[in-house]
């Protein structure tokens, strides 16, 4: 059995604090792998690493410990459970030593005012920069005699990169590193780390990372598969899947207003505008990508302290129906923001091993209905996306009699 490694970008945050405990409540039994995509038909089907075989690490830029932060969830926010948090302890305690101090390149003065640790930047150039990460994930698979590392980045967003143009090739990206072009934002070195070294990387932020050009011709040209951006879990979702139903009825929607509030470190770095502005392109495009005609449409989003680690989005849409009668659509989504992330980023890791054991490489298009701006997919309807996914998964999936691994569950280590 595959023993897969876990390096997240931002490993003491709450998304990737909710994925290390269900991982490990799931391969003990104490929890059930509800709102895992992979654990139904028919990505059942296909022979992919368990989440209890699953050895976590990961580079951050702030101190305590994975624990400590584990009990302020479930104090805060009631999620995870005490029972899934007891369950969990040990493996938790021993992450810790897997932690390295990570890089705030660029990601603007909120998330650096996050920071109570050195980042690398702060005594390393660029290049020095680069070969640390790399190094640290050498030494990740090395001592955890890892058979692959999935790189996934659930670190808060940074503000979009001003000339991605001038990296569309893989010689200009190296050139940069190299060159010490302290431009690039940290995503981008976090990408260029995992995928220079043939390790699967997954972007579940709105941040640059593998998405310029360059990046993507390497990770073409040396077989390493990877995807983003900015994970799909709420409000996003709601739109994906109500959009298609506005246009194959042939109503024609005039505006479309969503208010986003939350709490957490997200929606505390989402209040400097420069880091909004990738979150609401995201959510934007999405309805954009779906209706035709020219409509008003419009996403804010707000911090709202009290709330921890829970949202709430509420839509007004406003459409036109036969000999132009005016109606409309109001919804109110509300879930905790870690519970509905964690489950889609253990399926990503899943999957993006899945594909790095296949030898597929570059983009997985299959994998789109995870993110709000699918790298390399046009379409955003949800049905379609899901679709995509499913016809990947019965063209792979093996008999019922040989797929040894029914769902996500696993004796974890």
């Amino acid at each position: 059995m595959s023993r897969i490694g876990v390096w997240f970008v931002g490993v003491r945050g709450n998304i990737a604090t909710t994925a290390m405990i269900g991982a490990k409540a799931i391969a003990n039994g104490t929890a059930a792998p509800t709102g895992m995509v992979t654990a139904r038909d028919p990505c059942r089907g296909l022979d992919l690493p368990s989440v209890g075989e699953f050895v976590f690490g990961g580079h951050d830029i702030r101190s305590g410990t994975v624990l400590g932060r584990a009990r302020e969830l479930s104090a805060d926010n009631g999620t995870p459970s005490p029972e899934a948090l007891s369950a969990a302890g040990d493996d938790l305690a021993a992450i810790n030593d897997r932690i390295r101090r990570g890089t705030a390149l660029n990601c603007g003065e909120s998330v650096a005012a996050l920071s109570d640790v050195e980042p690398l930047e702060a005594d390393n150039d660029v290049p020095e920069i680069a070969e640390r990460l790399r190094a640290d994930l050498d030494e990740f698979e090395l001592e955890n005699d890892l058979d692959d590392v999935v790189v996934v980045n659930v670190a808060s967003t940074e503000p979009p990169l001003s000339e991605p143009d001038r990296y569309e090739s893989r010689e200009a990206i190296e050139r940069a590193v190299k060159g010490g072009d302290d431009g690039l934002p940290a995503s981008v070195l976090y990408a260029y780390a995992a995928l220079r070294g043939g390790r699967p990387y997954v972007n579940f932020t709105p941040s640059t990372g593998s998405s310029l050009g360059g990046l993507r011709q390497l990770a073409e040209e040396e077989s390493v598969p990877h995807m983003g951006n900015d994970g799909k879990t709420g409000e996003s979702l709601v739109k994906a899947a109500l959009g298609p139903m506005f246009a194959a009825r042939n109503l024609r929607v005039r505006s479309w207003d969503g208010h986003n509030i939350l709490g957490n470190t997200d929606g505390r770095v989402l209040e400097d505008e420069t880091n909004k502005r990738g979150k609401v392109e995201s959510k934007g495009d999405i309805l954009e990508g779906i209706l035709d005609e020219p409509f008003h449409n419009r996403v804010r989003i707000d911090y709202t302290p009290s709330l921890n680690d829970w949202k709430t989005a509420w839509d007004y849409v406003r459409f036109e129906g036969f000999l132009g009668t005016e109606m409309t659509m109001q919804f109110t989504w509300e879930g905790s923001d870690s519970a509905l992330a964690a489950p889609l980023v253990l399926d990503l890791v899943r999957l993006i091993a899945y594909a790095d054991d296949r030898g597929e490489g570059g983009l997985q298009p299959h994998l789109a209905s995870f993110f709000k701006s699918p790298l390399g997919v046009d379409e955003h309807g949800l049905s379609d996306q899901f679709d995509l996914l499913d016809a990947y998964a019965e063209a792979r999936a093996e008999p019922p009699e040989a797929a040894p691994r029914g769902d996500a569950e696993g004796s974890g280590s």
